[in-house]
């Protein structure tokens, strides 16, 4: 099972939707922000990591939310997902095309990556 991480990114109570590029692993789906898991790094680690090589900002890696483990047929993931605060830096997309800022109710409005998609349920849960 491969290990990722998903950072929910808030700002001004909008939350950051980032849509995978063509030509991509699930591509045109939406998802948190991420990536892999390296060697000797924590969850953390890579989430700051990650956000820097993706989008090019500064982050503040907060509290754990949640966690979920999906069967993509070809590969096993477990997706740990935690608040992050985007500190600096303007936003360059590397791995996605697009991103938006939505309110937590207009979240379910995109079509996510199966792996997000429960973590996603959650936290419009847990705004209302």
């Amino acid at each position: 099972m491969l290990t990722v991480t998903a950072a929910i990114i808030r700002r001004e109570g909008k939350f950051l939707s980032a849509r995978r590029k063509p030509g991509s692993h699930m591509a045109g789906y939406w998802e948190f922000p991420g990536g892999k898991l390296e060697p000797n790094e924590t969850p953390r680690q890579c989430l700051k990591r990650e956000l820097r090589e993706e989008f090019n900002i500064d982050s503040d890696i907060g509290s754990f939310f949640g966690e979920s483990c999906y069967d993509y047929g070809t590969k096993q993931i477990r997706l740990l997902c935690y608040f992050a605060d985007y500190l600096s830096g303007n936003f360059e997309l590397h791995d996605h095309d697009e991103i938006r800022w939505l309110p937590a109710h207009q979240l379910l409005s995109l079509s996510w990556a199966p792996a997000d998609i429960p973590l996603v349920e959650k936290l419009v849960e847990q705004t209302r």
